[in-house]
């Protein structure tokens, strides 16, 4: 895990904090970067991808910026095509870009839910299906996905970032059942960091031991050619990780009369049976299994 000489990687959102991070991690391990960050209004040049860049390069590595929008549905694809074109392969995605926001659903509008799902999902979605496409045809690939435990488990104020990042969850489960017949391993990080778009959130003095130096390295594991795992989403922060997984109870059958509905309810939450499904398919299998039935 510790070299990517050779390796190809696109990073989005690394001008600035967790992609930043990461960019520079695999940049000094041997990693050929695509540093991507869109210019800010009045930006003409020197934005925050060159600075990246600029680091990388002085620092002995190799890199080039990309100024693609992640709410662009073309920027995945021209990312891919610089990759192509500057280094001749793409081996690695990290999805890192994304917006935050703070409302209550029923003061939120339809447009700004749109524009949050916009940049954090479809943006996610454009440049997941290019580098998808590509390594696939290859027949190797490392794509991370970055969501949120406001995915996992809904955020106070967050409603469309939570729905962004829940989806971002299920895009991963679908290309990592694609993406095992063509060598591509798809996996989704949900990092806790100090960044531009969290610190005034975070309490001062988190804003160290969550330095998202300390994140880059599990983002760097979960991209690395002798990775074996897919499918994870791994929640990382401060130097540990967690894995989390979607459990299901045991079955139990709805009683013929449907009264005792509440009675039976209350029994499934005292189970404690409670098991990880490796997908839809197995998931409905299973269903079926518990009913005397075949798929």
């Amino acid at each position: 895990m510790t070299h990517f000489a050779g390796r190809v990687a696109i990073v989005t959102g690394a001008g600035k904090g967790l992609g930043r991070a990461y960019a520079r991690f695999l940049a000094a391990r041997g990693a050929l970067l695509v540093v991507n960050n869109r210019r800010h209004a009045g930006e003409e040049s020197g934005g925050s991808a060159d600075r990246v860049v600029e680091d990388i390069v002085r620092a002995g590595g190799s890199a080039v910026a990309d100024y693609g929008d992640a709410a662009d549905p073309t920027a995945g694809e021209r990312m891919v095509n610089a990759a192509l074109a500057h280094f001749g392969r793409l081996d690695i995605l990290i999805a890192n870009a994304g917006i935050d926001e703070s409302v209550a659903f029923r003061k939120q509008s339809l447009e700004d839910f749109r524009r949050v799902m916009e940049v954090n999902f479809f943006g996610t979605l454009a440049v997941a299906h290019a580098a998808f496409r590509a390594m696939y045809a290859a027949g190797y690939g490392r794509i991370l996905l970055t969501t949120s435990t406001a995915g996992l488990y809904g955020g106070h104020y967050l409603p469309a970032y939570s729905a962004s990042k829940a989806a971002v969850i299920g895009l991963m489960r679908v290309l990592r059942l694609e993406g095992a017949r063509g060598g591509v391993l798809v996996n989704a990080i949900a990092p806790y960091a100090t960044t531009q778009m969290t610190k005034a959130l975070t309490p001062s003095a988190l804003h160290a031991p969550l330095d998202p130096d300390r994140v880059a390295p599990v983002a760097a594991w979960l991209v690395n050619e002798d990775l074996r795992r897919s499918g994870e989403v791994i929640i990382a922060g401060g130097g540990a990780l967690r894995i989390a997984r979607v459990m299901e109870s045991a079955s139990a059958m709805l009683p013929g009369d449907g009264d005792s509905f509440e009675t039976l309810v209350a029994a499934l939450d005292a189970a404690g049976e409670f098991r990880p499904k490796d997908s839809a398919q197995a998931e409905f299998a299973d269903f079926l299994a518990a009913l005397g039935l075949a798929a």
